[in-house]
C-alpha cells in the first residue's frame, strides 16, 4: 500500500486526518464518556461475578434453603444472568449516546472539506 504522503492530493482529501481528529475536545470527550461507562461496570460485573465463589467458599448463610431444594447460592448465580442483561442494556444505551458525538464528529471533519 503507498505511503499517504506519495499520494495525490485528490486522494489524501478523502482519508481522515487520525491525529486531528484525537486531539479535538470532541474526541477526548467521546473518549471520557466511554471509560466513565466501561471501567465501572467492568469493574462492578466483575466483582459481582467473583462474589458467588467467594461467598459459598467462606459463608453458609448462602446454603440456606429458600423454597424446596432452592438455596440462595442458586438464586445469586441465576441473578449473575440478568445482571448481564441488565449492564448489556445499559452498554447499549451508553453506545447510542456516544453513536451521536460521533456523528458529530465525523460531520465536523465533512464540514472541513
Amino acid at each position: 500500500m503507498a505511503n499517504p504522503q506519495q499520494q495525490p492530493a485528490e486522494t489524501r482529501s478523502t482519508e481522515h486526518d487520525w491525529e486531528r481528529i484525537a486531539n479535538t475536545p470532541e474526541f477526548r470527550e467521546l473518549m471520557a464518556r466511554k471509560k466513565r461507562f466501561i471501567i465501572p461496570a467492568t469493574l462492578f460485573f466483575a466483582l459481582y461475578y467473583f462474589a458467588l465463589p467467594i461467598l459459598t467458599g467462606y459463608f453458609e448463610f448462602l446454603n440456606t434453603r429458600v423454597v424446596g431444594a432452592l438455596n440462595w447460592a442458586y438464586l445469586f448465580a441465576l441473578s449473575q444472568f440478568f445482571m448481564a442483561w441488565i449492564i448489556a442494556i445499559l452498554y447499549v444505551r451508553s453506545a447510542n449516546k456516544t453513536d451521536q458525538l460521533i456523528e458529530k464528529i465525523s460531520k465536523g471533519k465533512e464540514d472541513e472539506r
